[in-house]
C-alpha cells in the first residue's frame, strides 16, 4: 500500500471528534497526558492512543518533564492541510467564476442593441 501524504494523515487524525478535543484543549495551553485524560469519560490508554494518532500526524507536540509528559498543539501541523484547502477553494472559485462568465457571455449571443434596449 502506497504511503499516504501529509493531508491524508492529518484528516484521519481529524476525523475524530475526541482528537478534535484534544487539539482544542491544547491549543493555548501544555497540558499533562492525565489533564487531557481527566477532561474525558473515557479510560486513560484510549486518550493516550488518540495523543500518539495526534502526534504521529504533526498535529502535537510532546515534552517531558521528569516522568510527566506535556502536550501542546502544533498549528504547523495543519500547514499541509490549509494549503490544500486553500489550492481547492482557489480552484473551485476559479471555475466558477469562469461558469459565470460563460454563462454571461452565452446568454448575450444573438441579442442586438435594439433588443436590449426593448428589454
Amino acid at each position: 500500500m502506497a504511503e499516504d501524504d501529509a493531508e491524508t494523515v492529518t484528516l484521519r487524525a481529524l476525523v475524530e471528534p475526541r482528537r478534535r478535543s484534544i487539539l482544542r484543549l491544547v491549543a493555548h495551553d501544555e497540558l499533562s497526558a492525565g489533564e487531557i485524560a481527566s477532561a474525558f469519560d473515557v479510560t486513560r490508554p484510549a486518550v493516550s492512543q488518540h495523543l500518539t494518532v495526534l502526534k504521529d500526524a504533526g498535529l502535537l507536540s510532546e515534552r517531558r518533564e521528569g516522568t510527566r509528559r506535556l502536550y501542546r498543539a502544533r498549528p504547523e501541523g495543519l500547514d499541509g492541510l490549509r494549503a490544500f484547502l486553500e489550492d481547492m477553494w482557489a480552484s473551485s472559485l476559479d471555475t466558477a467564476r469562469r461558469l459565470v462568465e460563460g454563462s454571461r457571455e452565452g446568454g448575450d449571443r444573438g441579442i442586438t442593441d435594439d433588443q436590449h434596449a426593448a428589454g
